[in-house]
């Protein structure tokens, strides 16, 4: 599975990583994670406001930092 933070690397930006890496360490997911910071290829997504969460090239969350338990869910209904 492949998870993206989109945004600047601001303070909430951050905690979202951590809050995906964690929902991915609860569940047992194997996941690889990237940054992207440039506007250009967050503005490709669709994405207008950040942080957002991309799990297999799908915005999932956009303009806010979820909780790990909605990223679990999130993440659940994808391997489904």
């Amino acid at each position: 599975m492949m998870i993206k933070i989109l945004g600047s690397g601001c303070a909430n930006c951050k905690k979202l990583e951590e809050h995906a890496r964690e929902a991915a360490i609860q569940l047992g997911i194997e996941a690889s994670f990237d940054k992207v910071q440039d506007f250009k290829d967050i503005a490709s997504y669709g994405v207008m406001k950040t942080p957002a969460l991309v799990v297999d090239d799908q915005v999932k969350i956009m303009g806010r930092v979820a909780s790990v338990d909605e990223i679990k869910r999130l993440l659940q209904m994808t391997l489904i």
